[in-house]
């Protein structure tokens, strides 16, 4: 009896479907044919009956169960897409294409290379195919991925510290949008929100649908009410801690969806919390210039302040050196100077 079984070629890929008649479990290794030609792949699960599952066409069948020596053609396959890889990166550079090789594999029968790249515009690579062809000596294909994909071939870690989701867990890809952050209040900084890919994090879809759903139960933002004769404004939301972010003339608050939903609930008919320090708003500081002076207390007098007293004895001596450097000064330049003029006082008279 035919039974389904989904195999994954690469340790995360997508799965594909085939049938067989072998009794096969879960993490067998089976050599199945695709459109690329022979591959060995995992069965991801136990085997499940077809009916099951209503299938549109018909499915392939697995060829045998992998043995010894299709697990060492694939290690030498393995090896051989490695050098591949080299060469054809160096003939890429040499010809002078703008296309970044990203990775090569081979189909289990070797007949069959397949070189994965990526590119920002189209690019020409006949002439390229012509010399891979005539190197390999097997059928060449080339084939351009996005950058998601490059993402899920490299690997990598993402902003949580964690392995990417892509590389290690994620079949497919599903649609993400710029909307599920929005709906999930978040900030809308792209750096922040986009992934080692520059696409918008994946993680983004996880959580979607229950801020959809948790968000039915709270007002919408920007929504005016009257809560126990104050007039607030709903300014945020905080779905997860259940708070209500609220604005009473410019006093900002959080309150519960309960205290929101019944205000007899607040005490004293008072909207007003503590607010968080992150949502208080900072205050500017003037510049040094134009910065109050501190007030005074009463009695306080407006006096410089003191200098440190100097040591009196180093001040005296510093002085009286002083003086004697001065007084040997006087000395030394003015006598010779007097000297002279009044011998040429002398000498003028003798004439």
């Amino acid at each position: 009896m035919e039974r389904l079984a989904a195999v994954r070629f690469n340790n995360v890929g997508k799965y594909y479907y085939f049938s067989t008649t072998l009794d096969l479990h879960k993490g067998d290794l089976v050599v199945v044919e695709t459109i690329r030609g022979l591959e060995m792949g995992e069965l991801v699960f136990d085997l499940k009956e077809m009916e099951e599952f209503e299938l549109e066409t018909e499915l392939k069948p697995i060829k045998r169960l992998a043995n010894r020596a299709d697990r060492e053609v694939y290690g030498i396959n393995q090896i051989k897409a490695e050098k591949s890889f080299k060469i054809c990166k160096e003939i890429i550079a040499e010809s002078g294409l703008d296309m970044r090789l990203i990775n090569c594999e081979y189909t289990l029968d070797a007949s069959k290379v397949i070189f994965m790249y990526t590119a920002d515009e189209r690019v020409d690579f006949r002439e390229l195919l012509k010399k891979l062809a005539s190197v390999f000596k097997c059928r060449i294909e080339l084939r351009q991925v996005g950058p998601r994909d490059k993402a899920k071939i490299i690997g990598g870690l993402g902003v949580c510290g964690l392995p990417l989701c892509c590389s290690s867990f994620l079949g497919e890809f599903d649609g993400v949008s710029i909307n599920m952050a929005k709906n999930q209040l978040l900030a809308i900084n792209i750096d922040k929100i986009s992934g080692a890919c520059g696409r918008l994090l994946c993680c983004l879809k996880y959580e979607d649908a229950a801020y959809s759903e948790l968000k039915k139960k709270f007002p919408k933002i920007g929504t005016r009410t009257t809560l126990n004769g104050h007039n607030v404004k709903v300014i945020g939301l905080n779905v997860i801690s259940d708070l209500v972010k609220i604005d009473e003339d410019g006093n900002i608050s959080f309150i519960t969806l309960e205290e929101y939903n019944h205000p007899e609930l607040l005490l004293d008919g008072e909207t007003k919390k503590e607010v968080r320090t992150e949502d208080k708003p900072k205050e500017e500081r003037p510049p040094r210039r134009k910065r109050p002076e501190k007030a005074k207390a009463e009695g306080e007098k407006n006096e410089r302040p003191k200098r440190r007293p100097a040591n009196k004895k180093a001040h005296a001596s510093n002085r009286n050196n002083h003086a004697r450097n001065t007084s040997n000064t006087n000395t030394n330049n003015h006598k010779p100077r007097n000297n002279r003029r009044k011998g040429n006082r002398h000498e003028e008279r003798s004439h």
